[in-house]
């Protein structure tokens, strides 16, 4: 990325997470919310941290199902860049975690760059549509639910419906999208670009064709969603809240679609005003919803603070010796 869009990319993060931040913390008390932190059962917050190392390792089999498509990826190498993207994701602003990933596997494992980054990108839109349909789900079927919530429904159905279609239909027209980019008046250098990325991002799509990929591919997304949950209300009763699984399903729905906007490191202001937003027609209060997500950005900086920084160690070593 150049200078300018980078600044550009950043001041507009910065903007949008002070904006939420601003009106998620109104009116917050903080003495309650630091009294039920400090209330918090540490065995069990200590288990929600272990199942999201679980998940962590999870994420990276899941990913190594679409980078094996061109290759034999080890499950060590796999489990290690995605820790280190994730840490970028939290610690440097606009997800340029998923540049370390992409740059580590294909430096380790001879891939082509474009074609990892595709998987990447892949991944959180297989992600997205997962999420955008289970909140679409829960959300009708959630007994007092605000207005938003019964219209967003049917729109989160029809968006998760339209990028499954896309997934479907689009590897299919490549000789199509090929020739319309070919007639459009641009520069030599960017229209190979634009092929070059228009190959490798369907075969990256392609992953999705085969059977077998993508039914292990969906089964570990599903579990991987599943176990997030169950940390999610586990890390909730850690601080003396009860949080529905209907909750937990959307908040993690919220949490993830936001983390597609821009953002500053760690999401700040996005994951506050996603969680205040979510779990208020639930009961649950200002405070504790802020108390809540504090905790969980916590533990997830600790966790993806530790593995991915010996996954950024590890590669150092490597190509040193190399």
């Amino acid at each position: 990325m150049s200078r300018s869009p980078r600044t550009i990319s950043l001041v507009i993060a910065t903007l949008l997470g002070a904006v939420l931040l601003f009106f998620s913390l109104r009116g917050i008390e903080w003495r309650q919310v630091w009294r039920t932190i400090a209330g918090a059962n540490v065995l069990a917050l200590a288990g929600t941290s272990v199942v999201a190392c679980i998940t962590l390792f999870l994420r990276s089999l899941r990913w190594r199902v679409l980078l094996n498509t061109e290759g034999t990826v080890s499950v060590a190498d796999a489990f290690w860049a995605t820790a280190a993207g994730y840490f970028g994701n939290n610690f440097l602003p606009a997800r340029a975690g998923e540049l370390v990933r992409m740059h580590m596997i294909a430096r380790q494992n001879a891939l082509q760059h474009a074609f990892v980054l595709a998987t990447a990108v892949l991944e959180r839109v297989a992600d997205a549509i997962v999420l955008i349909g289970v909140s679409a789900v829960v959300a009708m079927t959630v007994a007092s639910q605000p207005g938003w919530i019964d219209g967003a429904a049917r729109t989160f159905g029809g968006l998760g419906l339209l990028g499954a279609v896309v997934l479907a239909v689009v590897p299919f027209m490549e000789t199509r999208i090929a020739n319309l980019l070919a007639r459009v008046p641009m520069p030599h250098a960017v229209r190979h670009m634009l092929l070059h990325a228009l190959e490798h991002g369907l075969r990256g799509m392609r992953a999705f064709h085969h059977p077998e990929r993508l039914g292990l591919f969906l089964a570990l997304t599903v579990f991987i969603w599943c176990l997030d949950a169950a940390a999610t209300v586990i890390g909730a009763a850690a601080l003396g809240m009860h949080m529905p699984l209907a909750a937990a399903f959307l908040l993690l729905a919220g949490l993830g679609l936001g983390s597609a906007l821009p953002s500053t490191p760690g999401y700040v202001g996005i994951y506050q005003f996603v969680a205040v937003s979510v779990l208020a027609p639930f009961g649950f209060s200002r405070n504790n919803s802020i108390a809540y997500i504090m905790v969980a950005q916590a533990l997830s900086y600790l966790v993806i603070g530790v593995w991915g920084g010996l996954g950024l160690i590890r590669y150092r070593r490597l190509r040193t010796a190399s």
